[in-house]
């Protein structure tokens, strides 16, 4: 049996020195204090793992020995484990878990939130090991079929942590239990837990820079505790808020209003991307990737960012949310949007993601659908199925088939070994999915 008690000191210690992955990390605490919190027994946590090595890779490919420069790393926002499929079928290397699409509609209450931590704070890394059991199904189905053997079915899950839940305590947990769940990094913002709003709203309500500082402890120390080499990102939201607890910290009172409070007690912040550039700064030892939140796409403050954040940690790795609060094609000409993921990854926006992609495509997607059939009937259901089968001949989409999708064929199999091949029940064979589906026409 392997102990975590053989995990020496001396190693942990070399490791942290030595391997490459963490040259640019901070830890406040020792290799004694790391050993002294884990488990007796050694528990891997696979898919987060194998997750993080896969997504620090491939933001570092020149450590990597890779030719890929820059690194650009797209993701959407997947709400069910089929959309995960879908996406990784279709060429996406990551995907995203949005808190905010969890509160409106994947949250373990069953409720419809807005973005401000109402759910249950284990609905996350629900949802990502939902996602995760979906990709095992399609590895499944494909390794059985011996078919695409070029997709990796595991690609890395970035989830979003929001505010924490708490304090560093409640972010010491739920870190544990996304890696748990097989995430690969987890990201975490600034704002006040109890007050938290999406990026995009009004009211939100800072912490002071010294304790967002404990929660980036607080999660890499869990990550330390299960020995895996999660990704932690820091999110700012002083771009925008306008609201902070306290002015306690010296690094930011030059953008609290003096003597200024609210009826809450809070005291008033002048947001800006000075505000954010200085919170980055303060955030990149103890984070592996930065992400400041902003009201609107603009190049040049991502720029002003970027170069601010690379003076002083230049190979420090920047993401970016290209939101779906955006009105892109307001806000930007359309080769401006052609070209903003490629411009923003020569400034190292190496990880660029679209938060609620999943509720806008399915929601459309489902509006267009029933708006069609309520006043067509069966045409419009014929039309889509009609599209799909276009996208079987061009494109290799395999939903159009639902019942081997979810994994009919791979349970026949199993039935069969079970059975030593006697089995009479299979349940593929004779379907009508295998009579006319077998064209795809």
């Amino acid at each position: 049996m392997i102990t975590m008690t053989e995990d020496s000191i001396e190693n942990i210690e070399r490791t942290w020195e030595e391997d490459e992955r963490w040259r640019e990390v901070v830890r406040p605490y020792s290799a004694r204090d790391v050993q002294d919190l884990r488990s007796s027994l050694r528990i891997e946590h696979t898919l987060a793992r194998a997750g993080a090595q896969k997504l620090w890779s491939m933001l570092h490919p020149e450590v990597a020995g890779k030719i890929q420069s820059p690194p650009l790393i797209r993701a959407l926002g997947a709400v069910t484990g089929h959309q995960a499929v879908e996406m990784v079928e279709a060429g996406l290397k990551a995907i995203y878990v949005s808190g905010w699409q969890v509160a409106a509609d994947a949250n373990l209450s069953g409720n419809t939130y807005p973005d401000q931590s109402l759910y249950p704070s284990d609905s996350v890394p629900e949802l990502v090991r939902r996602i995760n059991k979906a990709l095992e199904r399609a590895d499944h189905i494909h390794r059985l079929e011996g078919r695409k053997k070029d997709i990796d079915w595991f690609v890395p899950i970035v989830a979003d942590g929001e505010a924490g839940f708490g304090g560093s305590l409640n972010v010491f947990e739920l870190t544990k239990q996304m890696i748990e769940a097989g995430a690969a990094a987890v990201h975490y913002e600034d704002q006040l837990s109890s007050e938290k709003k999406c990026g995009h709203l009004g009211g939100k309500v800072l912490v002071p820079t010294s304790q967002f500082i404990r929660s980036l402890i607080a999660a890499r120390l869990a990550a330390d505790v299960l020995d895996t080499p999660t990704l932690i990102i820091a999110r700012t939201d002083a771009e925008s808020a306008t609201l902070i607890t306290s002015d306690i910290d010296p690094r930011d009172r030059k953008f609290v209003s003096d003597g200024e409070r609210t009826p809450e007690g809070f005291y008033r912040f002048r947001s800006s991307l000075d505000s954010a550039i200085e919170r980055g700064l303060a955030y990149a030892p103890y984070s592996d990737m930065l992400w400041f939140e902003t009201s609107h796409p603009d190049m040049e403050e991502a720029r002003k960012f970027a170069q601010a954040i690379h003076n002083e940690y230049p190979s420090k790795v920047l993401s970016y949310n290209c939101s779906p609060s955006f009105n892109w094609e307001k806000n930007l000409s359309p080769n401006e949007i052609a070209s903003f993921q490629e411009e923003l990854s020569t400034l190292g926006y190496g990880f660029q993601f679209i938060t609620l992609a999943g509720f806008h495509s399915l929601n459309h997607s489902m509006f267009e659908l029933s708006r069609e059939y309520a006043t067509q009937g069966m045409p419009a259901y014929v039309r889509l199925q009609r599209k799909e089968f276009a996208s079987v001949e061009n494109a290799g989409y395999e939903a159009v088939k639902h019942q081997r999708f979810v994994g009919t064929a791979y349970f026949d199999r199993v039935s069969e070994v079970i059975t030593s091949g006697l089995s009479s029940t299979s349940a593929m064979k004779g379907s009508t999915e295998e009579a006319q589906f077998v064209e795809n026409k």
